[in-house]
């Protein structure tokens, strides 16, 4: 299945927000917080046009696309299957991304990023209710429980390694350590010592600490 696979920076500048597709990256080292970034990408970024009604719902379906790294029909077929649930479509669709495999190993924080989620979980990483599970957009329910491979656990990714710096030496973090420091929604409930999170209660809007106005994409496929 294609995916986007040029500068992620170019799509921040595009949406105008930190999308944090880099991870930790992003907080510390970002193209936004320069003068360049301050522009949309391509040859014409830096001219200032006024954003039609149109547009203004576009950019908001796509922020959202791109946050949670899901393609263009994946998007339509969770926005058509929101509406047909109860409740507000707009909720029921960002619930439904939340609810997304890749998506909660990210939040539980075994990876910096939703991309790195998306790898550990297609490179067979990833167990749900003990067993392997290695689609990204497997949608969980209430009471799923996500853990990880015994021969992952041993590997130096999910360890770190140490760095030889002149004469000292400087530990590189690993994924155990982001999955430790980690502060997860309320939804989720971690196991330490397990490397363990389960979904005590589905996700709902209030969990949602992304800054997204769900219902310009109402209007965009109401239209």
């Amino acid at each position: 299945m294609a995916r986007y696979t040029g500068p992620v920076c170019k799509l921040c500048r595009r949406e105008g927000t930190k999308l944090f597709l880099k991870g930790d990256r992003c907080t510390t080292k970002c193209t936004l917080d320069t003068r360049h970034g301050s522009t949309a990408p391509g040859q014409h970024g830096a001219i200032s046009k006024k954003q039609k009604e149109y547009g203004i719902h576009l950019r908001e379906k796509q922020k959202v696309r791109r946050y949670y790294g899901v393609l263009e029909r994946q998007f339509v077929n969770y926005f058509e299957k929101a509406a047909r649930s109860k409740g507000m479509t707009g909720e029921n669709l960002l619930v439904l991304l939340e609810r997304r495999l890749d998506n909660v190993v990210y939040r539980m924080g075994l990876a910096t990023s939703r991309k790195e989620a998306r790898q550990l979980v297609l490179h067979g990483h990833i167990l749900v209710n003990g067993k392997k599970a290695d689609v990204t957009s497997m949608l969980l329910k209430a009471g799923d429980e996500v853990s990880v491979n015994e021969r992952f656990k041993n590997s130096k990714k999910f360890l770190g390694t140490q760095k030889v710096v002149g004469e000292k030496e400087h530990k590189i973090p690993g994924l155990l350590d982001n999955f430790r420091s980690a502060i997860v929604p309320k939804w989720l409930v971690t196991d330490k010592d397990k490397i363990s999170a389960k979904l005590i209660s589905l996700p709902t809007r209030k969990d949602i600490d992304l800054d997204i106005n769900e219902r310009l994409i109402v209007e965009f496929y109401s239209k």
